[in-house]
């Protein structure tokens, strides 16, 4: 995950805090509820991020294990 996009999610997490909060604070449940909805989407994007790091890493090792096949192959 960039570090942009860590930053957004991070924002995102906050706000999504500070809505809940305020909405708690004054008895407004869509304001809360728009606060959980903030935290959980960040919180999606931040798994979703992870998801595609741990993929693009295993479809790197996948492709080093391939290539290392062929050369012996060639051999």
């Amino acid at each position: 995950m960039s570090l942009e996009d860590k930053i957004k999610n991070t924002a995102q997490d906050v706000a999504g805090k500070a809505k809940e909060g305020l909405g708690e604070a004054t008895g407004d449940e869509q304001l809360k509820t728009e606060g959980k909805v903030n935290q959980a989407t960040a919180s999606a994007k931040d798994a979703l991020a992870d998801a595609k790091d741990a993929a693009s890493e295993k479809a790197g090792e996948v492709a080093d294990k391939a290539k290392g096949l062929i050369d012996g192959l060639k051999k």
